[in-house]
């Protein structure tokens, strides 16, 4: 982070999705680097970044050493064996808040971001998900503990599967912690179904969308190999995912500016890009579907 204004410029993308999501999210951080001089702060959703299914510590460290700030998660975070020996110590590495108390590892952490404190809190629904425990109060109340700690800047990222429960939870966090002179919740992601909504709004000073989407091979079924998909979804028998496989990969995220007082602006990201060129080749502002 540098500069002297106030103003923070903030990048989230959607779940990253195997090896090629991971190389086209570090790519794009190495060109925001060059691109940008105004402060910024990375946050990534990587439940699925280790082979579609998990995080291995290998990729969390690879991944934080790329500038990726903070990490939240899902359900699938717990599909790599090994994040019970390093969740504890990952200090930027956020899981649901509402699984049950004693679950290893943290729902929020807190960052200084240009002399600013910034919370990031990520949290689980429960419609079409596994059973786990309610977010509305486990949210409220860890909002109300930041607030008086001081933290000016909250943002959350909420993983869950119906679009209704997403705009109605981020609608009343906002009617109770933000007013029309200061918002709090400064911004609201949705992650889980991989797929980009086009509903991204500034709302009661937060900005808002449903679903960031999701960073991975682009030919795929959100991600995984279609062949397979589709014998699954076709025969309903089981069938291992495979991650889809090809370096023509896409970018899914959002660009959001906030300050003391509010959210500014927010605008999608949507690149498809290949991983075999590159990054100052691709990174321009082009249509999806073109390379």
């Amino acid at each position: 982070m540098s500069g002297n204004t106030d103003k923070i410029k903030i990048y989230f993308f959607g779940d990253i999705t195997g090896r090629q999501g991971r190389v086209a999210v570090k790519n794009y951080i190495a060109y925001l680097k060059k691109t940008n001089d105004a402060p910024f702060f990375v946050i990534a959703n990587i439940e699925n970044a280790s082979h579609g299914f998990g995080l291995t510590k290998k990729n969390y460290e690879d991944l934080a050493s790329s500038g990726i700030d903070c990490f939240t998660s899902g359900n699938h975070i717990w599909d790599k064996r090994d994040i019970y020996e390093y969740i504890e110590n990952a200090q930027n590495l956020v899981r649901p808040i509402n699984y049950p108390a004693g679950t290893k590892g943290a729902g929020c952490r807190i960052f200084e971001v240009n002399g600013q404190k910034l919370a990031v809190i990520n949290a689980l629904g429960r419609v079409f998900m596994p059973p786990i425990d309610s977010p509305w109060q486990v949210v409220e109340n860890e909002i109300k503990r930041l607030k008086d700690e001081g933290v000016e800047h909250i943002i959350i990222d909420f993983h869950a599967e119906a679009t209704a429960e997403k705009i109605c939870f981020a609608k009343y966090l906002a009617s109770v912690f933000n007013s029309e002179d200061k918002a709090l919740i400064k911004a609201f992601f949705g992650t889980h179904t991989h797929v980009q909504t086009a509903d991204e709004k500034i709302y009661k000073g937060m900005a808002y969308i449903t679903d960031a989407g999701f960073c991975g091979v682009e030919d795929s079924v959100i991600g995984m190999d279609f062949e397979t998909s589709m014998k699954r979804l076709s025969t309903s028998l089981p069938e291992r995912y495979e991650i889809a496989e090809s370096t023509i990969a896409q970018i899914n995220g959002v660009e959001v500016l906030i300050d003391r007082t509010s959210a500014t602006h927010i605008k999608r990201i949507n690149f498809i890009v290949d991983n075999s060129k590159d990054e100052s080749e691709v990174y321009v502002d082009k249509d999806v579907g073109t390379l």
